[in-house]
């Protein structure tokens, strides 16, 4: 590159007119400024690849949560117990994913984040080989805890690293692509394993997500960078002290409700299709494929509409939802438009998903891998609370509807935290806007000032 003066020249015509602007105004661009002007560039389309490696692992996180909903009957014969009994395998994992990922964040605060992630990912593959060659039941609740817990340490530290590489700006579609794993999970992993699992065995799956885990943890240890010179040790109580904000637990409260509101009518979706719409047993999982099509598609539209239109995002997914599920509720007896219904549900339940973690992360402050943490235990807080109703209301007279019912009302409670945050947010652009313009009259009457002079 030549340093010559048409050289420079020919450069600064180049450049935006706005960018040109600020400078001389500011001496130099802020960092969201940059970020604007690379967006207007279409330089900063493509996510760095790193975003997709931590996507597999969540990919593998999710297929783990779910696979064994496949494999009861295989297991609860094999280890001479109740399917009911077995079911504790995925009721005991979601209770070390909320006590876990938290916890998790709080005893590795001062490792660096590649390490904790690698770690977490052994973890991982151990606590499936546990599995894989254990015939104790007591054992292999605990292998599924730990796995639980190594699961929700990096979920959490990973979405704080894709947003931290992605960029503020670009930090919801990232988070939508880490996301997207799960989702894909349940659309491709959950099936593959419960088939795998009925030619090979129910211990089949368990060797592969762990050779997988292994695999997975080589990748991260390529490509996910260590922590910059930037990156600053914080001790536990200020980490702590970070979570006081109250937006976040706002943002924790909705991250709660659209995940249970959904999730409440999801688990007992089989007799409603059964029982109500009249649909054969076999038919049912090409429905539920179709709702975890429409999540996978909903969480990645969720996340690059939550570039751009954030608060819009979190209050027009829970909205639709709550449509979608009262109409459920209403149209059970239809078998077309509920096997619509349910994919559309799928597509916008969760939309707002990975706009609400990011939120979140911002709201934490100097503690984003616990507001990250905190996210994925409300996730799955939400879930246990709502499936938990919506169980306790199958006994009802509603029947078959009633999960439906309880997820609407559920979802429908996501708005208030959603509107809240929403107006929080515009009064604090309204006093920023207020400020920059206080502050431009101030230059300017400075500038008028130094001209007089």
């Amino acid at each position: 590159m030549r340093d010559n003066g048409g050289f420079v020249e020919q450069q600064k015509d180049r450049e935006p007119r706005s960018r040109r602007k600020m400078s001389r105004r500011g001496g130099v661009l802020d960092a969201d400024a940059k970020v604007r002007v690379l967006e207007g560039g279409r330089e900063a389309a493509r996510l760095p690849l790193v975003v997709y490696v931590l996507a597999l692992g969540t990919f593998l996180m999710g297929t783990t949560e779910f696979v064994v909903a496949g494999l009861l009957p295989e297991m609860a014969g094999d280890l001479n117990v109740s399917v009911a009994r077995a079911g504790l395998l995925i009721t005991v994992f979601a209770v070390g994913m909320i006590i876990g990922a938290p916890l998790m964040a709080m005893l590795t605060l001062r490792l660096p984040r590649r390490l904790t992630l690698m770690l977490a990912l052994a973890v991982f593959a151990l606590g499936h080989v546990t599995v894989a060659l254990g015939s104790n039941f007591v054992l292999l609740l605990g292998a599924r805890f730990l796995t639980a817990v190594a699961t929700g340490a990096f979920w959490a530290v990973a979405n704080v690293v894709a947003a931290k590489i992605a960029g503020r700006a670009a930090s919801s579609r990232a988070l939508g692509v880490v996301g997207s794993g799960a989702m894909l999970a349940n659309v491709v992993g959950v099936p593959l394993g419960a088939f795998a699992g009925q030619v090979m065995g129910w211990r089949g799956p368990f060797w592969a997500l762990a050779v997988l885990g292994a695999g997975c943890l080589v990748f991260i240890a390529r490509h996910v960078p260590q922590d910059g010179p930037s990156q600053q040790t914080v001790s536990v109580r200020s980490e702590l002290c970070a979570v006081g904000s109250g937006r976040l637990w706002l943002a924790l409260a909705a991250c709660a409700a659209t995940t249970g509101g959904v999730l409440a009518t999801y688990s007992y979706i089989s007799p409603l299709l059964t029982d109500r719409a009249g649909l054969a047993a076999g038919v049912v999982p090409l429905v539920l494929g179709g709702f975890g099509v429409g999540a996978l598609a909903g969480f990645l539209v969720g996340g690059r509409l939550g570039e751009i239109r954030p608060h819009m995002t979190i209050i027009l997914a829970p909205m639709v939802t709550t449509v979608l599920l009262l109409a459920i509720s209403l149209l059970s007896t239809f078998a077309v438009p509920v096997i619509m219904l349910v994919a559309l549900l799928g597509l916008f339940g969760l939309g707002a998903n990975p706009v609400l973690i990011s939120l979140a992360v911002r709201f934490a402050g100097n503690a984003p891998t616990l507001g990250s943490a905190l996210t994925v235990s409300a996730f799955n807080f939400g879930t246990a609370i709502g499936t938990w109703m919506a169980g306790v209301s199958l006994d009802s007279s509603l029947g078959a509807t009633e999960p439906a019912a309880v997820g609407t009302v559920v979802a429908a409670l996501t708005l208030i935290p959603a509107v809240i945050i929403a107006l929080f947010q515009g009064r604090h652009r309204s006093g920023v806007g207020i400020a920059r313009v206080a502050d431009a009259a101030n230059a300017d009457a400075a500038d008028a000032g130094y001209a007089a002079r």
